[in-house]
């Protein structure tokens, strides 16, 4: 099959633009989670067109519509027709989409159709047992179709609760916590969730809660306890904020430019997403963020970079883009709270490892602290990129153009995950963009 590589460079390190971004991808597939368990009281509005959002939707979509014409068919059948209607054994494949994955799984273990949930090989490589374990324990019913632990995994319906506390450690995937919050509210007997230890990603876990909160469902988060009660959505709609991640890149491009103004349509300094701590993390980069006339807008200044520690425990989505841009700057930053990376769309350590290291960086891991050491550090003419299947390795790297000639990533159409725009907007903004097609 061939394969579509993007060439990428810039003749000059200014630039001067308008940059219209596309809905959360996080903020979104919560969004459309809440608006199919809220039996149509719930709408969203601006639903993000990342290629993950689109596929979640089209899923839930679909299983919607079946569940509309079953009861139909119900409604007008006879008093001696079956009172519910079987409709076998469904596979539904989620792809690359690993938010898709932990929040389906959750959905579809209270749904009564029996559905084989998979995807992507690199998807039956990504953990998921802490999560069929804790909706096991609820009262699920879940197997294991492959590899233990892992998926693909086939969801047997039948769910009667048999338990209302469960406990999952913190320093996991956020989007395990997220999911079995989202479900909260549907389950008989409500849920209360006791958090072990330190809690990862906090940011993701209060943007769910403050969307469930928005839809009518209360909470109450007490030390390391979160509840919910069995309650109903109210009739609301859900506004998808345009997405912070997807800003962050941008923020690179300004640091590694000599020159930058850059204006970011729709954000705004009050977010429910994490990732707007890239303004905090970017000032120390010499980069104003200034709100008004509806977006943000982004000013390059001269200021000396001192910060040495970057503690990404809280927006881990961030660190490939931060340790890009310290690597290009030659800044021999030290990073935290990367445990989660190894299990994310590749191995996100060590694929910042093995392409760093294209430019003499090292990315050196002692425990859960990383080092840069850009002591051998040179800018090559030319860079090819692998993205190992990884939106985020693409978008990371991208701003190298400012410093390196000519970058070559392979599988350009990877950043469609999240950003399809992405390589366009580059090119609107002075990019030399070419296809390749191997």
């Amino acid at each position: 099959m061939a394969m579509q590589n993007i060439i990428l460079s810039k003749s000059n390190k200014h630039i001067k633009g308008t940059v219209n971004l596309t809905g959360s991808k996080s903020e979104c597939n919560r969004a459309l989670i809440i608006e199919a368990l809220s039996n149509g009281k719930v709408k969203v509005d601006n639903v993000s067109d990342s290629a993950d959002s689109v596929l979640l939707a089209g899923i839930l979509r679909k299983n919607q519509e079946s569940r509309v014409k079953d009861q139909e068919v119900l409604a007008g059948g006879s008093d001696h027709g079956p009172s519910t209607i079987d409709h076998g054994l469904q596979t539904v494949d989620i792809g690359p989409a690993g938010t898709a994955m932990r929040f389906l799984t959750a959905y579809y273990a209270i749904q009564d159709d029996e559905v084989i949930l998979t995807g992507s090989q690199r998807m039956k490589e990504r953990p998921i047992g802490v999560l069929v374990d804790a909706l096991t324990e609820l009262g699920a019913h879940i197997g294991f179709e492959e590899q233990e632990g892992y998926p693909p995994i086939r969801l047997k319906g039948g769910f009667e609760q048999l338990s209302r506390q469960i406990s999952i450690k913190g320093n996991i995937s956020s989007q395990y916590i997220t999911a079995l919050l989202l479900i909260a509210a549907r389950l008989p007997l409500g849920l209360e969730l006791h958090i072990e230890g330190e809690l990862t990603s906090r940011p993701y876990v209060e943007m769910t809660l403050a969307m469930l909160q928005t839809a009518g469902i209360r909470h109450t988060w007490t030390d390391n306890v979160i509840a919910i009660a069995n309650q109903d959505f109210a009739t609301t709609s859900l506004y998808i904020e345009p997405d912070w991640s997807a800003a962050s890149y941008w923020y690179a491009i300004a640091a590694l430019a000599d020159e930058a103004e850059i204006f970011l349509t729709g954000l705004t300094a009050y977010s429910l997403q994490g990732d707007s701590v890239i303004t905090e993390i970017m000032a120390n980069f010499g980069i104003t963020s200034q709100f008004k006339d509806g977006g943000v807008h982004l000013l390059k200044e001269a200021k000396p970079l001192s910060r040495k520690v970057f503690d990404m425990k809280e927006c881990p989505d961030l660190a490939q883009t931060v340790i890009v841009v310290c690597a290009a700057l030659g800044h021999e930053a030290t990073f935290t709270g990367l445990e989660t990376l190894k299990i994310k769309e590749t191995d996100r350590v060590l694929a910042l490892q093995t392409e760093l290291a294209k430019m003499g960086v090292k990315l050196i891991e002692k425990g859960q602290v990383y080092k840069l050491d850009c002591s051998e550090k040179f800018i090559p003419e030319r860079m090819f990129i692998n993205t190992y299947h990884d939106h985020r390795m693409a978008m990371a790297f991208a701003p190298l153009a400012l410093i390196v000639p000519q970058l070559e990533f392979e599988n350009g159409p990877v950043v469609d995950k999240s950003y399809p725009a992405f390589w366009d907007d580059l090119e609107k903004q002075g990019f030399i963009v070419e296809e390749v097609t191997i």
